[in-house]
Order: C-alpha cells, then structure tokens, then sequence
C-alpha cells in the first residue's frame, strides 16, 4: 500500500503542465537547429541568414589597480567573438536569432513575427 506522502507528490506532479526540454529552435528545410549544433550544420541547413553581426563578449570584467604613484591601470581582459545569425523563416514565423559561440549554437532567440 503507497504511503500517504507519495501518493500527493504523485497527484502533484501529475498536475503540473509537461516542461520542454527545448522550446527553442529553428525549422529550415524539414530539419531542425537547435541549441548545441555546429555553425557548419547551420549552413547546411538553412544557408546563408538574412543577417549577420558580430561582437566580442567580456568573459570577465575589466580590472582596475592603482600604483603607488597614484596611476590608475585598467587591464581589459579578452573577449570571444559571438556571431548573431538571423533568420526569416516565413510568413506567420518568427524572426529567429542564433548566437554563436565558438562555432557552436549557444542560444536561440526570436523577435517579431513575419508579416
């Protein structure tokens, strides 16, 4: 006989709506891009974006030390670069944005709708 305790953390479970693994992603000719796919697969999948941007992303901030002469020295670490990819994947879709870091997808974004 179940005890009382996981019979409600059952019930409550069960109450819950399903979770995504993955909400975000990109259609492009019958296949998918998702989180974690390489830059090269992209390209082959969906070609060339409509867009294109990169930047350089801090991986820590900037540090500041002050000598004994009373100069102040900032030390500006390095960054990596990050290309931002965006797609049209049609009408009634949404813009889709993917960061690239590294050659590999690291996050999926969408924007406005297609009109």
């Amino acid at each position: 006989m179940p005890n009382h305790t996981t019979t409600i953390v059952v019930a409550a479970m069960l109450a819950l709506p399903p979770m995504a693994v993955s909400a975000e992603s990109l259609r492009c000719k019958n296949q998918t891009v998702n989180v974690g796919d390489m830059r090269a697969s992209v390209l082959q999948r969906c070609g060339e974006p409509l867009r294109k941007h990169t930047f350089c992303k801090r991986v820590e901030a900037p540090s500041v030390q002050q000598t004994a002469a009373g100069v102040t020295v900032v030390t500006e670490p390095p960054c990596i670069n990050v290309d931002e990819w965006t797609y049209n994947p049609g009408y009634g879709q949404f813009m889709t944005t993917l960061q690239i870091e590294g050659g590999v997808v690291k996050a999926i974004k969408y924007g406005d709708r297609v009109q």
